[in-house]
């Protein structure tokens, strides 16, 4: 089933920015300004998350990424569960004008 997923993700994955959880951990170690962010809920995020990641929901990103991250060229990666509402902050980060933003494709569910 895992391999399936992984030849599921390859084939559908549409978007350069789409990287994998090996790819954003060797880009959070390797470029230190990099920003981590949990888009799930602050419930979601307080149960489980990632080393590193700071949380800013959904709901919450186009109010709150300004106070978190001033500088739009700082490479960003946002995750969820599964990966549809990292790939909506992709969007709308994109939308914002930041230039480096990255969307773990699948969560940290993959």
């Amino acid at each position: 089933m895992k391999f399936l997923k992984r030849i599921t993700r390859t084939l559908f994955r549409n978007d350069e920015n789409d990287i994998s959880m090996e790819e954003a951990k060797r880009m959070l170690k390797e470029i230190k300004e990099s920003v981590l962010i949990d888009v799930r809920s602050h419930q979601e995020y307080d149960e489980y998350h990632l080393n590193g990641a700071i949380s800013i929901p959904l709901s919450e990103l186009s109010t709150s990424i300004r106070k978190k991250v001033q500088n739009r060229e700082t490479p960003i990666i946002v995750y969820c569960q599964s990966g549809n509402r990292s790939k909506k902050a992709m969007k709308i980060l994109n939308n914002l004008c930041y230039n480096n933003v990255y969307n773990i494709i699948g969560g940290f569910e993959q």
